[in-house]
């Protein structure tokens, strides 16, 4: 099966907590693995440097200001996959409806990375418990990525190159040329409060609380909030759907990187 990394963030815990339990009760086979920002600098694979202002991470690289712990980490993965297989990454802030062998069908070979191609320019300045929203090219593109960490493409991503490049060149995959990056069905990456409505009514298979979820006081009444919230809600229901234990190691641990 293709692994899940999922970004971690302490801020985060709960939305993490939902993400990884509507991934295991859909698909009780994938592996899901968690990217830790204190693990990975434990390990050596996370050498980046951060400096804080009262509202702001910034990154001292590019002196740009950054959201989450996993901001950079995520382009790690197809090097802790050893650049080999496919491999899945999402944000925290994800609650996915549908199994994800869907998404592993949309695995195409001839790409080094497939995401939904977003055409995101956001107005507000500030997202989810006021953290700045930051500006910059192909925003959102890496929220949700389907790996091909075998593809030679990918070779150029090394963790020193992760730790070294500005974040800008990051996010907007510079390393691969435009048409090595295959493009997702929106509904694999649905952005709250910034996508319209699928046609339909249809719901989204990866609703993406972006702009923030119903975990944050501020961000309750975000569009589909009550999804995530039924989400959350089903995990303390008697007879919840068995998760592996595998599974629910990952959901109470607070020191794994990879699960």
């Amino acid at each position: 099966m293709i692994p899940v990394y999922i970004g971690y963030d302490p801020r985060e815990h709960e939305a993490w907590r939902v993400c990884v339990a509507s991934i295991a009760r859909r698909s009780p086979e994938t592996p899901i693995r968690t990217l830790r920002l204190s693990a990975l600098r434990d390990a050596g694979l996370y050498t980046r440097e951060t400096f804080l202002t009262e509202t702001s991470r910034i990154d001292a690289i590019d002196r740009k200001p950054f959201s989450t712990e996993f901001s950079f980490s995520r382009f790690l993965v197809p090097a802790l996959s050893l650049y080999e297989g496919w491999a899945i990454f999402c944000d925290c802030d994800f609650l996915f409806t549908a199994p994800l062998d869907a998404l592993f069908e949309l695995a195409d070979d001839r790409y080094a990375a497939m995401c939904v191609k977003h055409q995101h320019d956001p107005i507000e300045t500030v997202k989810m418990d006021g953290v700045a929203q930051t500006r910059y090219r192909r925003k959102n593109w890496s929220s949700l990525v389907l790996w091909n960490c075998e593809h030679p493409a990918n070779r150029h991503l090394t963790v020193q190159c992760v730790n070294r490049m500005p974040g800008r060149w990051l996010h907007a995959f510079e390393w691969l040329s435009d048409d090595l990056s295959g493009e997702l069905p929106l509904s694999w990456n649905w952005l709250s409060g910034v996508n319209e409505p699928l046609p339909n009514g249809e719901v989204p298979c990866g609703v993406h609380y972006t702009l923030g979820g119903p975990w944050f006081p501020n961000c309750q009444d975000v569009p589909l909030a009550d999804l995530w919230r039924a989400e959350r809600d089903s995990r303390r229901m008697p007879g919840y759907g068995a998760l592996p234990s595998e599974r629910e190691r990952a959901l109470n641990s607070s020191e794994r990187c990879l699960a």
